[in-house]
């Protein structure tokens, strides 16, 4: 099953998939206020959230202090060029619309080698040559380019769930996907309008006296 199994602030768990490898680098934290939720301190980090990515199988990763650095500024240029896409920048939590300089992150990144996929004589997908955080962040910045400039770059959205700001590509047939997850934000919409439901209902008849 794709996606990563997050944990909302009352302890609730659900799976969500974005349905990009570069979109799910974004619950690992964020610019501005979304600094709080930062996830990546330690190359330790990375690796375990690359192991919860859909990046199969997981490699070998020889990681750095450094590479988490570049990571963090990966995803923050990410997360505002999505942002600037989805609802021109949240300036209320200190995220503003994307720039130049965050494309520049982008493409430098992505410019760099990226993992190697390759076959073993069995069938099963592995990789070659070194698997470096340099590798691992360049694979994931070119699927971002991929995403970005590809069929669905007019797919990528925001949760519509009240204070959600996870980010997802539509890849669904008909195109309305509103939540992160219906398990989640979806669950919650309607259990609300159930509720609103029933609010407006008017109240039943007395039973006639007998």
């Amino acid at each position: 099953m794709s996606g990563i199994v997050l944990r909302s602030g009352s302890g609730h768990t659900y799976r969500f998939d974005p349905g990009a490898l570069c979109l799910e680098l974004l619950t690992t934290g964020g610019p501005g206020a979304f600094g709080r939720y930062e996830m990546l301190h330690a190359p330790a980090d990375l690796a375990a959230w690359a192991e919860r990515s859909r990046l199969t199988p997981t490699p070998a990763l020889r990681l750095t202090e450094a590479d988490v650095e570049l990571a963090r500024r990966l995803r923050d240029a990410l997360f505002r060029t999505v942002v600037a896409r989805t609802c021109g920048g949240l300036p209320e939590f200190g995220v503003p619309a994307g720039t130049r300089g965050d494309l520049d992150v982008l493409n430098d990144v992505a410019a760099r080698p990226p993992l190697v996929p390759a076959i073993r004589e069995g069938g099963d997908r592995t990789w070659a040559g070194p698997a470096t955080g340099d590798r691992l962040l360049s694979t994931v910045a070119r699927d971002a380019v991929d995403l970005l400039t590809g069929a669905y770059a007019k797919r990528v959205r925001m949760c519509a769930g009240e204070r959600c700001y996870l980010v997802y590509v539509d890849t669904s047939r008909p195109g309305r996907r509103r939540w992160c997850s219906m398990e989640h934000c979806g669950n919650r919409h309607k259990v609300r309008a159930l509720r609103a439901r029933r609010a407006d209902d008017p109240p039943a008849d007395d039973p006639p006296a007998g």
